[in-house]
């Protein structure tokens, strides 16, 4: 089927009261404008016949309904068409080119970027939700009307959710609160953000609901004189200053109440204890003046003041808020905005959609929506796993902000909790790679340090500073936490590359010959039938274990035609120098915690790389049995960091004797990483202390002392 088997024009007197509707909403795009999304109805009226909703109704209702909120937004006739037909990719027989050649690439574009991942298949089904939600932020990024879309869909999906089961509802409600809800919020979106939450706290706890919702009609019942007074007082004092205004009480909703209740700790009756009104007028000037007019009619709150005005919230937000002490002794909350800033405030980036074109300029919050989905874009480039980058999305959509400032006086906006590195990376990947401290309000201080809103941050770097793993353990935004991530793995690349090569060349000069004798050509081709694109990769593939280096040296002589010339090669080959600062290529076995001055024997293991063990390990005797594994190393004469080892001390069971043990320890300048009583009786006992200590003759020094110590009948590293 494609679009050009139907009538394009149609008595619109016989379409279902729905469409008509619709109709009635789009009235203000012009008219050929209405005849396109009539069209689009009538194609997806046809590609849907015979479907139906879990309630029964005819599967179009849905699409017509989800155009009808974008309607209600204002948005473009692209967007409301793309709405219509938003499931036919996936869900019938419709294609892109059919779509495209109607309505054009544009339509067809929004259609594919909403449109699920059903085609491929995934492990499990968080896997496949996560991708299909990866895929939707980056069309969100080629176009901003993609999540627009997208919102709609799972609104008026949350609208029509009992006709689900319990397990569909929970699951809907449970995503629509952690995900699609502080997107909407990211946006600006703020109507749609309070019934997406509505909806999926109804759904996912109904009891709470209903008691929450009760409690809120009888408060307001109760309080409704007071609300008036107020609100009277409050508009009589701004129309006496000839100030246009337009004053409305502000209700707080079920799940804002449950969710501070949880957050805060605070009753209901705390939290149900403050009047709201909103104070809308004409200019940012008009703003100021309500304000100190405000403040002289009541008394304000010492440090509750916030101007997101001067300084608008990271969605594009805009608005004065203030905190007063009542004539009846309870707080009241005030905001005060332009009728400009309610508008995005209610609608963030739909706001001004259909009156805005290409060229002409965003509002606040649209641009900034670019600028996250931007940084999105860049953040999913260096995340292979779409697991991993949801967690990130998921740490950027948190709902806090703190808002600091650069040393020539721009605004950052980051999460709540965000350290100097966050504000580093934030800055430019560069500068959070060779960052080292931060001046915060002229103060130094390390990278770790949490800022606080309104702080001015200044990041000292070095070209010679480098990300190191400890970093992950603190940083909170997704930006920091990708290229942190990003750097070690270009690290761990290197050492796992470099490592490789050394031990391809010790297995190829065993069979006489080097890596640089063999022919470009013969290795290219070698290369082509193990289907590697690069030389590099085959390295790094030996180096973590995955193919034997002697297999892929006899392989490679084989390739080239050559044989070994001669007798056998008889020269023992060189051992493999090791630092311990392989990152990702080796790791210590926790059998026998080899240290530096020991005599070592690697094993490759399969995706691990190297496995370190001394070679009097009790282990060693099996793994030798695999003689292709072994891969003779030794320590380099200068190895740098700490190592672990155990010590097995019997001491006199006294009362004292564990902090004697534990200070000659510390005395030879070595960490205690933990400590367990193996065995214990009256007269006696034996502890096991795994400890740190830079090499063999560290440890020798750290028993030395412990044996001094007087409580100490035998001390001795474990195992033998």
């Amino acid at each position: 089927m494609t679009a050009a088997t139907h009538p394009a024009s149609e008595d619109t007197s016989a379409l279902p009261p729905y469409v008509l509707a619709l109709k009635e909403r789009i009235a203000y795009l012009p008219e050929q404008n209405v005849e396109r999304v009539l069209r689009a109805y009538q194609v997806g009226a046809v590609a849907h016949e015979g479907q139906t909703r879990k309630s029964g109704e005819p599967y179009i209702t849905h699409p017509i309904a989800v155009a009808g909120i974008l309607a209600e937004m204002g948005m473009d006739a692209e967007t409301i068409i793309a709405a219509i037909l938003h499931d036919t990719l996936e869900d019938t027989s419709l294609s892109r080119a059919a779509l495209s050649g109607e309505f054009g690439d544009t339509v067809a574009e929004l259609v594919d970027g909403v449109t699920k991942l059903d085609k491929m298949r995934f492990s499990s089904r968080q896997e496949a939700d996560a991708e299909s939600f990866r895929k939707m932020l980056l069309a969100m990024a080629r176009d901003l009307r993609v999540i627009l879309i997208k919102l709609s869909d799972r609104l008026h999906n949350m609208r029509t959710l009992g006709a689900k089961d319990a397990d569909s509802r929970r699951r809907i409600a449970r995503e629509t609160l952690e995900i699609y809800a502080p997107i909407a919020q990211r946006l600006g979106m703020n109507k749609i953000k309070a019934e997406l939450q509505d909806l999926g706290f109804r759904a996912l706890h109904p009891d709470r609901y209903r008691v929450i919702s009760e409690r809120i009609r009888a408060a307001l019942g109760n309080r409704r004189e007071a609300m008036g007074r107020i609100e009277g007082a409050l508009t009589a004092r701004l129309v006496d200053e000839r100030i246009p205004v337009r004053v409305v009480g502000r209700i707080k909703s079920p799940w804002s109440i449950y969710s501070k209740m949880r957050s805060e700790h605070k009753s209901f009756a705390q939290l149900m204890d403050v009047y709201g009104f909103r104070v809308v007028t004409d200019s940012a000037m008009s703003c100021y003046m309500s304000l100190g007019v405000v403040h002289a009619l009541y008394k304000p709150v010492d440090r509750r003041f916030k101007d997101f005005i001067a300084i608008p919230k990271a969605n594009g937000y805009q608005s004065l808020h203030t905190v007063l002490l009542g004539p009846f002794g309870a707080p009241i909350e005030v905001q005060i905005r332009t009728e400009e800033m309610d508008s995005v405030a209610e609608r963030g980036v739909a706001a001004h959609w259909a009156y805005k074109t290409e060229s002409g300029p965003a509002n606040s919050a649209q641009a900034r929506a670019r600028e996250w989905l931007a940084s999105l874009a860049d953040s999913q480039a260096n995340t292979p796993e779409a697991a991993e980058f949801i967690e990130n999305v998921k740490i950027d959509l948190f709902p806090d902000e703190t808002y600091l400032f650069t040393p020539r006086g721009d605004i950052l906006s980051l999460p709540r909790n965000a350290t100097a590195l966050d504000f580093a990376y934030a800055v430019h990947t560069d500068v959070g790679d060779h960052a080292v401290a931060a001046r915060v309000d002229k103060k130094l201080l390390p990278l770790r340090t949490r800022l606080e809103s309104g702080q001015l941050v200044e990041i000292i770097t070095a070209p010679s500073a480098v990300p190191n793993p400890a970093w992950l353990e603190f940083v909170v935004t997704g930006k920091a936490r990708t290229a942190i991530r990003q750097y070690l793995k270009h690290l761990q690349h290197e050492d796992a590359v470099d490592f490789g090569h050394r031990m391809l060349d010790r297995a190829l000069d065993a069979q006489g010959t080097s890596l640089d004798a063999i022919q470009p050509d013969v290795l290219e081709k070698f290369l082509q039938k193990s289907k590697f694109k690069r030389l590099e990769e085959l390295l790094s593939d030996i180096a973590l274990g995955n193919r034997m280096p002697d297999q892929v040296a006899s392989q490679l002589v084989a390739s080239r035609g050559a044989t070994v010339r001669g007798t056998p090669v008889t020269h023992v080959a060189e051992k493999i120098r090791i630092t311990g600062a392989e990152r990702g290529v080796l790791s210590f076995a926790n059998c026998c915690h080899p240290l530096p001055g020991d005599d070592i024997i690697g094993y490759l293991s399969p995706g691990k790389g190297i496995v370190v063990h001394r070679t009097e390990c009790p282990n060693v005797v099996e793994l030798r049995k695999s003689p292709e594994r072994c891969v003779a190393i030794e320590w380099d004469r200068d190895v740098q960091g700490d190592y672990r080892a155990e010590l097995r001390i019997e001491v006199i069971n006294r009362p004292g004797v564990l902090a004697t043990v534990a200070a000659a320890i510390a005395a030879a300048d070595s960490n205690i990483e933990n400590v367990e009583y193996v065995e214990r009786d009256m007269a006696a006992a034996t502890l096991l202390f795994t400890i740190e200590v830079k090499n063999r003759k560290h440890l020798a020094e750290v028993i030395r002392r412990v044996r001094r110590t007087g409580v100490v009948s035998g001390a001795y590293r474990y195992p033998l």
